[in-house]
């Protein structure tokens, strides 16, 4: 590996249609938080850049169900989530925007460069167009029938019922969210990134030259490079964006994933005017990028390819990708409500930022999709937090004020079992470290809080209350010690915990705290003076868990509640009965089983094919129009069922012999009336 002389460590830039949540947070935020903060205490030279996504689709979709302009919606989104990081102790050296002026201009500057410089595909196509508000529509603008599951609302790229991904031709009855017309398709210009002109060389870079990455980051990655990569729009037909730069592309913008990357360059230029360069195009950096796995290819693949076709800047070190956090079994869902937002989470635990962000960081979805529950948050609060690292450094310091006025007493008498305990430290430290620095932070979460373990153990093994009565010299070795570990863990939990953490340094009026420190044999030395005793954590109650509890069923509710009235709505309308008929008019149809043997088209029609079909009394033909939801070869072979004495006539020059069965869905499609098995040609039906 590189020796590196600075670090610039980016997040996944928010997108501003609304708040953030707590897989946010346990996917991305808290990961490189921790990071950084564990740099910045080994003294090391790092930058923490981040930024709200606020252009796309989603965002002017947001401002027209919202009747404002697009940006209302992100001033608003923005400043609630810059809030809600800020009070999480996100530590951000910037957290700025792509609305920007200086973004606007970086990510301008930046498409001109590579298309001046021959960098892009040029290309003509068909797209959506909605002749009513006279705009091109994106996949989003487009909604219809799914045709997987037949759910109504599918989105032109995606049904969020059964989770397909779709296009927008794929949709029954499409038509536009803006002025619910049918789209009609229609020519325009847009401009590609040639993803296949670098895949040598992202196989190179990425396949042989970053085997140490997560697994489930290199692997999507090679699964993409195995597939073959194709040529990436960079622009499309939109209002609110960064205009392209380029005459003649009035009403386009450049395509959100191309400008959105470029925020972490145009923010870090907000931050540092004269020196941005060192930290984006000095090879003495190490950049390290943290996403949640929706963002592997962006940047794993597509922004390292910007980044090349440019030129000059240098490229990820590493790219530590989290998997999805759920919640209470179900998948979080910001349409369905189906969250924990961090605004209301700060409402009803008021000062418990730390209890989430380390049940966030245990429960980490590093290596597989993971599950938030309250119960778990509600144990780990209480069981780790309270009863094991404050209920020690309650101790610690409360028989200190008892025994010794307050100061760290001397190490008077010293035992076996203050040696071997602190000989420990150093081993949990170097596993702290290891664990941080290969982006395995639950791992190194559980190393921090052996320290708490090891001092708590201690003072129960050692009983310093119970010596006190007999041997006060042996109690200050035990309480000097027992404050020494609380010194380590001040230290060793700030990454993790820094709320507390902070509150605990102020407690034991430490000046230092500083990673070296860890393991020292006096951080805090005889005769320092303490602050107060205060409890670090609180209980958090049955009552708090119930109304949060309570609050998810009352969502699932109105989320079924909701779906049902939607099913209901969408019901197949039911063609009205016909009149009745005899028994003895049934009698007369003669419905049998047939096999087509051949089919073709009608020459001339578009919805007539010519059949030749098996009946088991004979071969016989039928022209029917169903080619518009048939091909030919979907035909062959097929048994159907057929009205066979229906009177032959004349369809296009062609004697059809009979009409095949088939039923008309609420959509207008036909689909055929088969036997459940495969029967005889020519069995009888009725």
């Amino acid at each position: 590996m590189k020796n590196h002389k600075r670090t610039l460590v980016t997040s996944a830039l928010p997108y501003a249609n609304g708040p953030v949540h707590i897989g946010h947070l346990a996917g991305v935020y808290v990961p490189a938080d921790i990071y950084v903060r564990y740099l910045r205490m080994r003294g090391e030279e790092v930058l923490f850049v981040c930024g709200s996504d606020e252009h796309g689709v989603p965002i002017t979709i947001k401002a027209l169900r919202e009747g404002c302009s697009p940006q209302d919606v992100v001033d608003k989104y923005h400043q609630v989530i810059k809030d809600s990081f800020a009070e999480f102790g996100i530590s951000f050296d910037i957290y700025s925007r792509t609305s920007s002026d200086i973004h606007r201009q970086t990510a301008s500057d930046f498409f001109r460069k590579l298309y001046d410089e021959g960098k892009f595909i040029e290309k003509e196509s068909e797209h959506f167009f909605d002749t009513e508000a006279e705009m091109f529509l994106a996949d989003r603008y487009i909604v219809g029938t799914c045709p997987k599951c037949g759910a109504e609302g599918a989105y032109g790229d995606q049904c969020e019922k059964c989770g397909s991904s779709l296009s927008p031709e794929e949709l029954i009855n499409p038509h536009s969210t803006v002025s619910g017309s049918t789209p009609i398709k229609k020519v325009t210009k847009h401009w590609y990134l040639p993803l296949n002109n670098y895949e040598g060389w992202l196989k190179e870079w990425i396949l042989d030259g970053h085997k140490e990455w997560k697994t489930n980051v290199y692997g999507q990655c090679k699964s993409w490079i195995d597939s073959g990569l194709q040529p990436r729009a960079v622009s499309r037909d939109l209002n609110w964006g960064v205009p392209v730069p380029v005459e003649g592309s009035k009403g386009k913008v450049l395509y959100v994933w191309f400008d959105a990357p470029i925020g972490y360059i145009s923010n870090t230029k907000e931050l540092l005017p004269d020196s941005w360069e060192k930290w984006w195009k000095s090879e003495d950096t190490k950049l390290v990028h943290f996403i949640g796995k929706d963002n592997i290819v962006f940047h794993c693949i597509v922004f390292p390819s910007m980044l090349k076709a440019h030129g000059g800047y240098i490229l990820p070190e590493n790219v530590p990708a989290n998997e999805f956090l759920n919640l209470e079994g179900g998948k979080i869902s910001t349409s369905r409500n189906w969250a924990v937002w961090l605004h209301e989470y700060l409402r009803d635990f008021p000062n418990h930022q730390d209890a989430l962000r380390y049940v966030l960081c245990a429960n980490a979805p590093e290596t597989k999709d993971n599950d938030f529950t309250w119960k778990d948050f509600q144990t780990r609060n209480n069981s780790e937090l309270v009863a094991i690292l404050g209920n020690f450094v309650n101790r610690a310091v409360v028989l200190c004020h008892k025994y010794f006025g307050g100061q760290v007493p001397a190490n008077a008498k010293p035992a076996d079992i203050d040696r071997e305990t602190i000989a420990q430290i150093p081993a949990i430290k170097a596993a702290i470290e290891d664990n941080i620095e290969h982006y395995k932070f639950r791992e190194a979460l559980k190393e921090a809080m052996n320290l708490a373990r090891l001092g708590n153990k201690y003072i129960s093994d050692t009983e310093p209350w119970k010596v006190a009565k007999e041997d006060l010299d042996r109690t200050a070795s035990i309480l000097y010690n027992s404050i020494q570990i609380c010194a380590d863990i001040a230290i060793a939990c700030a990454p993790f915990l820094p709320f507390s953490m902070e509150k605990l340094a102020a407690m034991l009026r430490m000046e230092k705290v500083c990673w070296d420190e860890i393991g020292k044999a006096e951080i805090l030395p005889a005769g320092h003076q303490l602050g107060a005793a205060e409890l670090l954590f609180s209980k958090i109650e049955d009552d708090a868990i119930d109304a949060q509890m309570q609050r998810l069923e009352e969502i699932k509710k109105a989320n079924e509640a909701a779906a049902a009235a939607a099913a209901a709505a969408n019901a197949p309308k039911v063609d009205p009965a016909k009149a009745e008929c005899t028994f003895e008019d049934f009698e007369k149809m003669d419905i049998r089983t047939a096999t087509v043997l051949k089919a073709e088209r009608v020459p001339n029609t578009d919805k007539l094919l010519h059949l030749t079909i098996d009946t088991g009394l004979d071969q016989r033909e039928i022209v029917s129009g169903i080619a518009e939801y048939y091909t030919p070869e979907e035909m062959v072979g097929r048994q159907i069922c057929i009205l066979a004495n229906l009177q032959p006539r004349k369809i296009r020059g062609i004697m059809s012999q009979g009409m095949i069965l088939m039923a008309r869905q609420a959509d207008g499609k036909m689909r055929f009336i088969t036997p459940a098995e495969t029967l005889a040609n020519g069995a009888t039906i009725g």
